[in-house]
């Protein structure tokens, strides 16, 4: 398998004023986010409100970035629900439109035990030969994918990643003590990036590379290359950032920040509503203060 990228972009999806998805604008963005550093795409994640697609739109979604993208970077298929046979069936359907891996994020709602969540992970990643990134991310799905079952996942020859927004890095470090040298994990929180790679994480699913992705990018490299002087001023320059792209849920804020630079962003699906006055000043003075908008 070719090694997974160290920055990829949970890339959000554009829609039109009608509300129907903006293919054309999704391709356009595609190409500015991999000109800027990014390696990856997630199509279809949190950040471009899965839970408001159907799943016609996610399929074509998958085609025509992969259309654009080629062997430029990797595309990578949300396709996790809380339904497994479901999500086995979607996954591979999307694996079928040409995408390089998927991504699959704990079953929401109906509150699986541990041994719920290994069964429903391995049924799911054994319908595809492609890669597969689990995703955790307690806050949103209020179930906690826990190191042990993480470990016993690693043993699927396909489950190759997790993307662990889980915020606890003592939990990051017991994964890192017990899993694989040959598993990926990714922080899935852009603030903590640097403090994930000190503790042995490989990368990140980011959010604000939409808008500064060459920064987070410059930063990867300098703390692999030994520079944490070079590093830790890249994160604290992308500090303001950080905090304004989360000042209310994803993705709301970013969505914004790409309107506000002039990138194919549109408009959110309810119940994603805009940001208010206050949230939309503080996203104007972070872009300002990291220097992407004068």
């Amino acid at each position: 398998m070719q090694k997974l990228p160290r920055l990829i972009t949970a890339m959000i999806t554009p829609f039109k004023n009608d509300y129907s998805v903006d293919f054309e604008g999704a391709q356009k963005l595609a190409l500015q986010l991999i000109e800027e550093g990014n390696e990856g795409l997630v199509i279809s994640g949190t950040t471009g409100e899965s839970p408001s697609l159907n799943k016609e739109e996610k399929l074509d979604l998958f085609k025509a970035i992969k259309e654009v993208v080629g062997s430029k970077a990797w595309v990578i298929a949300g396709t996790g629900s809380n339904s497994t046979l479901d999500s086995a069936r979607f996954t591979e359907e999307a694996a079928g439109t040409g995408v390089d891996g998927v991504m699959l994020v704990t079953p929401y709602y109906n509150k699986p035990t541990q041994d719920g969540l290994y069964q429903h992970f391995k049924i799911v990643a054994e319908s595809i030969d492609l890669p597969v990134i689990l995703y955790n991310v307690p806050g949103r799905t209020g179930i906690n994918l826990l190191p042990d079952t993480v470990v016993k996942l690693a043993e699927v020859p396909n489950i190759v990643a997790l993307k662990e927004a889980c915020g606890n890095l003592d939990q990051v470090s017991a994964l890192k003590t017990k899993l694989p040298e040959d598993f990926y994990v990714y922080s899935g929180d852009d603030i903590l990036t640097l403090p994930m790679l000190a503790v042995g994480c490989y990368g990140i699913i980011s959010v604000v590379a939409h808008i500064v992705g060459k920064q987070m990018s410059a930063m990867i490299k300098a703390y692999l290359t030994g520079d944490i002087q070079k590093a830790t001023q890249i994160h604290l320059q992308l500090y303001p950032i950080f905090k304004a792209l989360f000042v209310v849920s994803n993705p709301i804020p970013v969505k914004k920040a790409l309107e506000l630079v002039g990138r194919p962003s549109g408009k959110l699906r309810l119940p994603l509503v805009e940001p208010s006055p206050a949230e939309t000043e503080i996203i104007r003075g972070a872009l300002k203060k990291v220097g992407a908008l004068s």
